[in-house]
């Protein structure tokens, strides 16, 4: 049988990564049950939720460049390979120690998939496909991220097995992929002898300032990415009576959803005003979810979840892009490194700070004071940038 080429490896690769990073994401609506069977605090359910992070800059730096000297495909399988141990951990979980070491093997799968999935998918597209292939992988990415709630939630609301059959689902999901992957055809050349070797992170000074700018905006974004997957269902559950999962998954896939769908929709706006404007919806958007707290409403979690989901994703693909157009070719995958172990300290350490914060003072003066400090963020991001800008546009 030949190998998959064309446009059916293409889509069979982005398939993949959806499906990968889905199952990443999917506990999010069961953190609340497990509390309820296991016992720990909300502290324990945000450091269970970062642990991901951590596996996932572990395989950032280890394997990041692997896949230049080995092959995507067998980096590919590897991956799925962790993420279906993953599932069968948490399908085997009594405790909560084994949610730590599910979470682990979660976030490692998803740093292999990263960049390994990110390239096979442009490498993978048609030539009528390719100047949209980046933003393909893209949305393969972060809306696999935003599918994970929303299937787990409604699976956990309406069919029986309500802690099992969501990751049963997406072994069986994660067994197409391997058949997929299995018959694509390999899309970079391997050099025989080549080594694989640790990731190196770069910065050049040249870059630095815009780098700060982006980089502060990728942090800020990515923050509000862990607070509401980590977060969300228990502001849900504190606003309503009978709080559904289903509904729950339905928030957190609005921040991914937003996410895609600015990025898609604003994707021929300049660099420039776009990741300005994605700071001031990261502002905003932080502004309405403090104000839906105190309030106790959905709708305005909701809309603030639509605000800060849309600036997340353009603040951080536009910051990330204004880096790279400013480096050199064979720089690129250093700071591409740089900018993701940002991104992805991010989404762990300030949730485990609001984890704390929400045990001694509450959830709703823990996310107020957590949304004040990522607007700061996000302005601080904002008026870097502005300065940056003004600083090129008189030297040229």
């Amino acid at each position: 049988m030949a190998p998959l080429s064309g446009g059916r490896a293409f889509a069979a690769l982005a398939f993949t990564f959806a499906v990968t990073m889905m199952g990443t994401t999917l506990p999010t609506p069961m953190y609340v049950i497990y509390q309820g069977e296991f016992g720990f605090s909300i502290t324990m359910s945000t450091v269970i939720f970062a642990t991901y992070a951590f596996g996932v800059l572990a395989a950032l730096l280890a394997f990041g460049r692997w896949s230049d000297t080995l092959g995507r495909r067998p980096l590919l399988l590897g991956g799925l390979a962790v993420a279906i141990i993953s599932d069968v951990v948490f399908l085997l979980a009594g405790n909560t120690e084994t949610l730590l070491v599910g979470r682990v093997l979660s976030g490692l799968s998803a740093g292999i998939f990263v960049g390994t999935a990110t390239a096979a998918v442009v490498e993978a597209a048609p030539a009528t496909w390719r100047p949209r292939a980046a933003l393909i992988a893209t949305a393969a990415n972060i809306g696999g991220l935003g599918l994970g709630p929303l299937v787990a939630g409604v699976l956990v609301d309406w069919l029986p097995w309500h802690l099992h059959l969501a990751f049963i689902v997406h072994i069986m999901l994660s067994l197409v992929a391997v058949a997929l992957v299995w018959g694509v055809a390999e899309t970079v050349d391997v050099v025989p002898g080549s080594r694989p070797g640790f990731q190196r992170l770069l910065v050049p000074a040249k870059v630095r300032t815009t780098f700060i700018g982006a980089g502060i905006a990728a942090f800020a974004g990515f923050a509000v990415m862990g607070l509401f997957v980590a977060v969300s269902p228990r502001f849900v559950a504190n606003a309503l009576t009978n709080p559904s999962p289903a509904l729950e998954g339905l928030v957190v896939f609005t921040v991914f959803g937003a996410s895609v769908v600015a990025q898609v929709v604003l994707k021929g706006v300049s660099t420039t005003h776009a990741v300005n404007a994605g700071c001031a919806l990261l502002v905003a958007g932080m502004g309405i979810l403090a104000w839906g707290l105190q309030a106790e409403s959905v709708p305005l979690i909701v809309l603030a979840a639509v605000a800060a989901g849309a600036g997340q994703g353009i603040s951080f693909s536009k910051g990330l892009a204004s880096v790279l157009a400013k480096v050199d070719p064979h720089q690129r995958a250093g700071v591409t490194s740089a900018f993701f172990v940002v991104a992805y300290i991010a989404i762990s350490v300030p949730v485990i700070g609001e984890g704390l914060a929400a045990q001694k003072w509450g959830l709703t003066s823990a996310g107020t004071s957590f949304s004040a400090a990522v607007a700061v963020l996000a302005a601080l991001a904002l008026i870097t940038l502005v300065i940056d800008q003004r600083r090129e546009a008189r030297a040229g």
